[in-house]
């Protein structure tokens, strides 16, 4: 069984840095992902902790789920920061027998509190599209859906994005495939393998609620998650065979993690500044759902099928 950590005031991490209570490090995390930025719906903010306890070391993933909860427990990582919601739709129990209950109950057993930020890390500035742009080594010109409240107008969800040279479609889905984490999913492409793709709107996790931001801005292709069979072929059928962009499907999990590599840097880059001295780790746990993917084979007669998986860590 595991005990709660015990609460020395006053210590210092082990280069004699100060070691900020959670309350300090909370109002960090909402500096660089303000909750009232998350969309209505949203369930963002700190989800179990005691203000008061000290963190030293935070773990950094995507999902709250057992593996995480335990691989924090096993860091003696005393904040788990995660990109998506425990309780989206809310709850009434917490009850242990559930596995949401009991990621709350070994949480708090060891003294581990949990943060989450969603979609207000979605249109942050950078945010989870900024991450994914830069994974796949892809030039940002600006958000897919700007935030109105920013003068600057870098703020929003989705980026729109070039590359430095057009790739045929079938290379550029090999490109996200090799840059991405592998998934049993691996990732797909919808349109001509042969399509010359120059500019690429992205966005983290779902995305085909964009799709009418995606053609207004006239690009070639469309990188996201999630994408389903209705949506997908009128998107791709939209005006002509190119006329609408080109659409690469690759796993929830895997377009969102680089945001994990991100949100650590920026915590990094806190801590330095407050002279805190905290140890971040990114977890590498792969906690997309899929475990499995069997291809099938072209019916005979039908044109052969480019396969594209996603390339291992």
């Amino acid at each position: 069984m595991c005990s709660a950590r015990p609460r020395i005031p006053g210590r210092t991490a082990g280069n004699l840095s100060p070691v900020p209570a959670l309350s300090d490090v909370i109002a960090a995390l909402d500096e660089l992902w303000p909750p009232e930025r998350a969309e209505q719906w949203d369930a963002v903010g700190t989800v179990c902790g005691d203000p008061g306890a000290e963190v030293s070391a935070v773990l950094v993933a995507v999902d709250p789920v057992r593996e995480t909860a335990e691989e924090a427990v096993e860091l003696g990582a005393e904040l788990l920061l995660t990109h998506h919601p425990l309780y989206l739709r809310g709850t009434t129990t917490v009850f242990a027998g559930a596995s949401k209950g009991r990621v709350v109950h070994d949480l708090i057993r060891v003294g581990t509190a949990l943060h989450v930020a969603h979609t207000n890390a979605d249109r942050a500035d950078p945010g989870v599209s900024d991450a994914l742009a830069e994974a796949l080594g892809l030039r940002i010109t600006g958000p897919l859906v700007p935030d109105p409240t920013d003068p600057a107008g870098r703020r929003g969800l989705g980026r729109i994005c070039e590359l430095d040279a057009p790739e045929p479609l079938a290379r550029f889905a090999e490109r996200v495939a090799a840059r991405l984490p592998a998934t049993a999913q691996g990732v797909r492409a919808a349109g001509d393998p042969g399509r010359p793709i120059r500019t690429v709107a992205v966005c983290g996790g779902s995305g085909d609620s964009l799709f009418d931001q995606v053609r207004a801005a006239g690009v070639d292709a469309y990188v996201t998650a999630d994408l389903r069979h209705h949506p997908a072929s009128e998107a791709v059928q939209h005006g002509g065979p190119h006329a609408g962009p080109a659409l690469v499907d690759a796993a929830h999990w895997a377009t969102e993690w680089p945001w994990c590599t991100q949100a650590a840097a920026q915590l990094d880059a806190v801590s330095q500044r407050h002279g805190w001295g905290l140890r971040v780790h990114v977890s590498r746990t792969v906690t997309d759902p899929w475990t499995v993917h069997a291809a099938s084979a072209p019916a005979e007669g039908a044109a052969p099928t480019t396969t594209i998986t996603g390339a291992p860590n």
